[in-house]
């Protein structure tokens, strides 16, 4: 776990990404050419990979953030949407995503519910602990390379 949170997280989620879509362990949808990320989004993801960085986000947060559940990553996914002259609001993402993502990880065995007293969510696997722990160890040993040279 410690390894996970000390790596880059931009390059865990981009490595975490490409490992999902070679394993086939999340698939987009039919549906997720067409749709927004979120309210507050004025256009459409630019890349076509965007499901599996999603999916590899989330996967980071749920190591991060122990049990959460589908509410607590909308509003990590949410932003602000300009009004045009009007203030600015604070919105959420699109729950249907998230959830969407969470049940494919879910039936890859990464991620599984719980509930650690009050709190209930999900939380990750040893398999998808390991799939995690295994690419901040790659990280790492390419950081230690070119710190040496």
């Amino acid at each position: 776990m410690t390894h996970i949170l000390s790596v880059n997280p931009n390059e865990l989620v981009n490595k975490a990404a490409e490992e999902l879509k070679k394993q086939k362990l999340v698939e987009p949808l039919d549906w997720s050419k067409f749709v927004k990320t979120g309210h507050h989004k004025d256009r459409l993801p630019d890349s076509e990979n965007w499901w599996f960085y999603r999916a590899a986000a989330i996967l980071r947060s749920i190591a991060r953030l122990g049990p959460v559940g589908t509410q607590k990553l909308r509003t990590k996914y949410g932003g602000k949407k300009n009004r045009g002259h009007k203030p600015e609001h604070v919105y959420k993402a699109s729950g249907s995503i998230i959830r969407k993502i969470l049940q494919q990880l879910e039936k890859s065995e990464l991620i599984k519910q719980t509930e650690k007293g009050v709190h209930k969510g999900r939380v990750l696997t040893p398999k998808g602990t390991s799939l995690l722990d295994k690419i901040a160890v790659q990280i790492a040993k390419q950081q230690y390379k070119e710190s040496k040279q």
